[in-house]
């Protein structure tokens, strides 16, 4: 009901809601205003972490320093000025409704001086007077008696007083009857003594040390058993507004009756001396109370072992398969410090508003901020994974907190509506405990909007979430048996990556509720009632009506009432008090007769001072412990702020700047110097090496990641070292091998030797090839080079011996041919996976190409009745064990093994050869989760962006069944919707893996008026010309003065053609589109390498997030956001790896 009331309220603000399943919370649209604040929020808090992460940190232990002088454990100190910790016990004195027979009765009188000062000597000396009246002599008080004492008979007593003797000989330490008594009061600090009193010159400090002292039946005399309204500072006891001496008998107690006589008669004997109400002496109500102590059973403690093995489970489940290098432990300790923190600020908070938490048992309190807490945080951390790895840090955070933050508030805004419901109809244990709750819930949110937030900031800065490229090409192939895993077993993935209809976003309100049932099942009556009877009985129905204050006990001023004293009693007290007069049970019933009140006359019940809001503790730490806190506050302030800078000194110290997050989202990077006339042909492999070939003949190797390069030795002279034309190039997935190919030789040369390994003689048949690659057959073994010729004819060489080997692919001359990483097939043993290849002929046949030991067996596709036409490219989905088929007007989504189309995606006329995609792939799951395709649009030019997403948010386009995960006929085909975007006039552009489009492309100049041509429209046959900013400015100035002359007349001066790169980010993204000139490096204007250039050379794609352009003789690396170049890092290379 709270999250349909939250989506009704949600669309009041427009559509910005997407499809989803009515379970599911709903996701905002990334324009959504409470989407977009979240994010901005996270974004800031994720450029400072400098300051939120210390300051969360401090938050953190400002709660944790405080909280130990805020309870104790020590059943000595208990009401001291503290709180008392939960332990394992079910505590409570709760007033009954049903009509039972109580196992005892109790009666008291609650003796007063002038306000808060009942520890005055005539006081004192009063109440002595009164207990000696009511009770009979208690000097010295010590009722056993010799096992051999004569019974004495009822009629000796009925209707006669009671001698020592007899009284004594009745109290309950000399054998439990029906006539049993005890009772205990604050003049047993002085055995009952005037004399005591009188000669006592600190009574203050006699009371703080007897505190301790038993009774006969040892029942300890607590303060606050014996004393109400009680003043503590430094945890001792310094005032009191009444003593309180209380009988406790049962039925047919002698003893009992002869105080209900006597407290009568004092109401007329000491009416001159004593304000006595009632003024009858007789009480003017009673009351049922049970008062509990009941242990964890083991049922108890059975189901809270189950739960928490569960959620540990839940935890460890998360993060056993999180992309992360060194940072599950890491997570995994942040997430547990965020709830333990949590925890320890909502006791915090309750002690200082004297919430009573021990009622309930201390297991139980992290167990349910533990549930609640656990989905947020793995979601959040989720989110920040699933994020594209080419935005920035922040952008990062942001886009991952704006995702999920609105569903964190509304869980939380639930759970709080639901244990405020529980609390107004609970047991007062339960309600406090509820309350308990609530406070650590709104914690735990503060905690995961700064804490969390900003170590997951950190990770992410530290590169401990490996991304999702590397986690796919890195982890081994599972074996056959793992492919066919269970039902079960899928069952338990979809529970760990959030796939299942049950959402476990309700699974914190489950336990929530579950808890507070049961808890308030242990506060039932206790009877031949099964479990659910119990649960709704008396308990959740009554309303506890307080009976209103005579005029007179409002006039006294008491500063506890009884009932709120009553409440305050403590466990210790109760267990006690139930090994004496019930020793083989857990709680007992009392029938509580309502105080008889007496105030000695001439005091002053006026209150000069307000008594203190919070626990007298709070006050203690504030009069002693301020200082101390403060300084250790700033070093612990101090040293996460030194730790910060220290995880985030190599990002600063590379990027120069406090606040990298900050700069715009592309970067570029110029390689200068390499050659002196344009690049026209260039390499890249996963490694970060890079090899451009120019006009001036000249090879360059640049590592791009330690800014170093090195030129390919060729002599012109030699026709042996001599590799122009080069027609084409590769480098080896190590980085260590670079093959050229001319027109009749390949050339191998060894990039980390430097020097040349060897040429081979080839033949071509006039055309270039359409493929050429490494294929590495094993760890340690030298891998072989696979040319794929336009004939239809493929060559593999061998590099350490002489020999090579042809093979047929297609009798038809081909169009396009590429290889891709088979995994279908089980990995080598260095974790490769085996080379395949797909080709498309003039005749739009399709060919499959694949590895058989040494041989290579080529396959055609055969689509059944679907005729083979207009196929120009075929692109690889590995992931997926799938391929793309673009034609003219349309894509068509292959099953590699079954040859079988899945999916066919309507297009507009695609220029050919321009189609490229980027599949969206669940973690570690062959299961499409969206599709990107971009072409160039043959009427208008323009790049088409076509986006496929499932209908519903956590289905897929297309996934396996897990009964033969490699069979077409057990893929599952989702629904889909499409979104499309266009980009004008793109220029040469690469699909990411990473999951952004980059392209380089001109700037367009705004129109002005009698503009003369560009200088590039004066070049001749489009070549690549070249002229530096001075002879630009040196005909700036020939144009000014021509002004001059002619009277000022304005004329624009020609503009210097300017090259801009562009992002486009996944449609998710919040990012959106982004626009950054080559020529911006750092800031400044790189005057020196400005050049006039009317085309932009060739681009290749440059690790994930990164492509390679030549504007002329520089080579520009542009980026989106912070690439890191690792061997492996992905397909980008190798043709089209699956992004998941």
């Amino acid at each position: 009901m709270c999250w349909f009331l939250y989506m009704l309220l949600l669309r009041r603000s427009g559509s910005m809601l997407t499809s989803r399943r009515t379970t599911d919370a709903p996701k905002l649209a990334p324009e959504h205003p409470l989407r977009v604040a979240f994010q901005l929020y996270a974004k800031w808090a994720a450029s400072h972490v400098k300051i939120v992460l210390p300051s969360s940190t401090a938050l953190i232990f400002m709660f944790l320093y405080i909280f130990p002088f805020l309870y104790t454990t020590d059943v000595t100190n208990i009401t001291s000025g503290v709180s008392n910790l939960p332990h394992h016990v079910w505590t409570d004195a709760q007033p009954l409704e049903l009509d039972v027979e109580p196992d005892v009765i109790m009666r008291s009188i609650w003796v007063h001086g002038s306000y808060m000062k009942a520890l005055e000597k005539d006081v004192l000396l009063g109440a002595l007077e009164l207990q000696d009246e009511l009770l009979g002599p208690t000097t010295n008080f010590n009722p056993r008696q010799p096992a051999n004492r004569p019974e004495i008979s009822e009629p000796e007593v009925a209707d006669g007083d009671l001698t020592p003797g007899q009284r004594d000989a009745y109290h309950i330490i000399n054998g439990l009857t029906n006539q049993s008594w005890f009772f205990h009061s604050p003049l047993q600090y002085w055995a009952g003594s005037a004399g005591n009193i009188q000669n006592d010159q600190d009574i203050l400090e006699t009371v703080n040390a007897r505190k301790t002292q038993s009774t006969s039946v040892n029942v300890t005399l607590r303060h606050s058993i014996v004393f109400s309204g009680k003043r503590f500072e430094e945890r001792r006891l310094v005032a009191a507004d009444a003593l309180v001496i209380t009988l406790i008998h049962l039925r047919d107690s002698p003893v009992g009756r002869r105080w209900v006589r006597r407290a009568e008669e004092l109401a007329n004997e000491r009416s001159d001396t004593w304000k006595i109400i009632p003024s009858d002496g007789r009480s003017l109500s009673d009351q049922l109370y049970e008062f509990q102590f009941r242990p964890l059973s083991w049922p108890d403690v059975g189901l809270l072992t189950v739960a928490y093995s569960i959620s540990l489970f839940y935890l460890l489940l998360h993060l056993r398969k999180l992309r992360a290098l060194k940072s599950k432990l890491g997570l995994m300790v942040s997430i547990l410090v965020q709830i333990t923190a949590s925890i320890v600020s909502s006791f915090t908070v309750c002690a200082i508003f004297k919430i009573d938490l021990s009622r309930v048992p201390s297991y139980a309190y992290p167990l349910v901020v533990l549930a609640i807490s656990l989905e947020n945080s793995l979601r959040l951390i989720n989110a920040v994974i699933m994020t594209s790895s080419t935005i920035s840090n922040s952008d990062r955070i942001g886009e991952a907190f704006g995702e999920t933050a609105h569903i964190a508030i509304a869980n939380r805004v639930q759970n709080l509506l639901i244990l405020l419901g529980l609390s107004r109809y609970s047991n007062p244990g339960v309600a406090a405990f509820c309350t308990f709750v609530a406070i650590a819930t709104v914690f735990d949110f503060i905690y995961l909007s700064t804490f969390l937030l900003s170590v997951l900031s950190v990770d992410v800065r530290q590169r401990e979430l490996l991304e999702l490229e590397k986690a796919f090409l890195s982890r081994t192939k599972s074996s056959e048996k793992d492919k066919n895993k269970s039902a079960w077993m899928e069952l338990v993935s979809q529970l760990r990556v959030g796939e299942t209809a049950v959402s476990t976003r309700i699974a914190g309100t489950i336990v929530v509720i579950c808890f507070v049932l049961t808890a308030q099942s242990h506060y039932a009556t206790e009877g031949n009632r099964q479990w659910l009877s119990q649960l709704f009985s008396l308990p959740w129905n009554r309303t506890v009506r307080s009976a209103p204050k005579p005029p007179l006990l409002i006039d006294i001023h008491q500063a506890r009432s009884p009932t709120s004293w009553l409440r305050l009693q403590d466990h210790e007290t109760a267990r006690e008090v139930i090994n004496v007069v019930k020793p083989w049970a857990h709680s007992y019933v009392a029938r509580v007769y309502d105080p008889i009140i007496f105030v000695l006359k001439g005091s002053d019940r006026v209150p000069r001072t307000r008594e203190p809001m919070f626990l007298p503790a709070v006050y203690d730490f504030l009069h002693h412990e301020v200082p101390n806190f403060v300084v250790l506050l700033m070093l612990v302030f101090a040293a996460i702020l030194l730790g910060t800078k220290y995880l985030l000194r190599d990002e600063y110290e590379n990027l120069g700047s406090e606040h990298p997050d900050d700069e715009p989202l592309i970067s570029v990077k110029s390689l200068t110097k390499g050659h002196k006339l344009d690049v026209v042909m260039m390499a890249a492999s996963p490694g970060g090496s890079l090899v451009s070939v120019g006009l001036d003949r000249a090879i360059q190797v640049w590592d791009v990641p330690i800014g170093s390069g090195h030129r390919v030795a060729s002599d012109h002279e030699c026709p042996l070292e001599n590799p122009f034309p080069v027609l084409s190039m590769a480098i080896d997935y190590g980085s260590k091998w670079l093959a050229l190919v001319s027109w009749q030789r390949v050339f191998l040369w060894n990039l980390e030797e430097q020097q040349w390994a060897g040429t081979r003689d080839i033949d071509l048949g006039g055309h270039k090839p359409e493929a050429l690659f490494f294929c590495h057959k094993g760890a340690g073994t030298t891998p072989t080079l696979v040319l794929v010729r336009r004939n239809g004819m493929g060559l593999e060489m061998e590099l350490e011996v002489d020999e090579s080997r042809d093979f047929t692919i297609c009798k038809t001359p081909l169009v396009w041919a590429v290889q891709f990483p088979d995994k279908s097939h089980s990995f080598n043993n260095n974790h490769h996976p085996p080379i395949a290849i797909l080709t498309a002929s003039r005749k739009s046949c399709v060919h499959l190409v694949r590895q058989q030991g040494n041989e290579w067996v080529s396959t055609e596709v055969n689509f059944g009745e679907r005729e083979a036409r207009d196929v120009h490219c075929v692109l690889p989905i590995p992931a997926l064990s799938a391929y793309l088929i673009g034609r003219s007007r349309s894509v068509d989504l292959v099953d590699l093994e079954s040859s079988t189309i899945l999916r066919t995606f309507s297009t507009e006329v695609m220029q050919p050869r321009t189609l490229k995609h980027i599949p969206q792939m669940r973690a570690h799951q062959p299961n499409l989760t969206s599709l990107t395709l971009s072409y160039v649009s043959t009427k208008t030019g323009d790049l088409v962006i076509q986006t496929y997403l499932p209908e519903k948010e956590d289905d897929n386009l297309v996934s396996y069944c897990p009964s033969d995960p490699r069979s077409s006929g057990h893929r599952r085909l989702g629904e889909l919707t499409e979104r499309k975007r266009r980009i004008p006039n793109p220029g040469v552009w690469e699909a990411l893996p990473g999951g952004n489009i980059l392209g380089v492309r001109r700037k367009q100049s705004p129109p002005t008026t009698n503009r003369p041509r560009s200088l590039s429209n004066n070049n001749t046959g489009g070549m690549m010309m070249r002229k530096r900013r001075g002879v630009v400015g040196s005909q700036q100035q020939q144009q000014q003065q021509q002004q001059a002359a002619n009277g000022g007349h304005h004329h624009n001066p020609p503009e210097t053609t300017r090259w801009e790169a562009w992002v486009m980010n996944h449609p998710e993204s919040t990012c959106g589109f982004e626009t950054r000139l080559l020529d911006e490096e750092d800031g400044l204007l790189n005057d020196q390498q400005q050049l006039m250039i009317s085309e932009v050379g060739p681009m290749v794609k440059f690790g994930n997030m990164s492509v390679a352009v030549a504007l002329g003789n520089v080579v520009k690396v542009v980026s989106v956001g912070h690439e890191h170049f690792d061997v492996g890092l992905g397909d980008g290379f190798g043709g089209g790896l699956g992004v998941g």
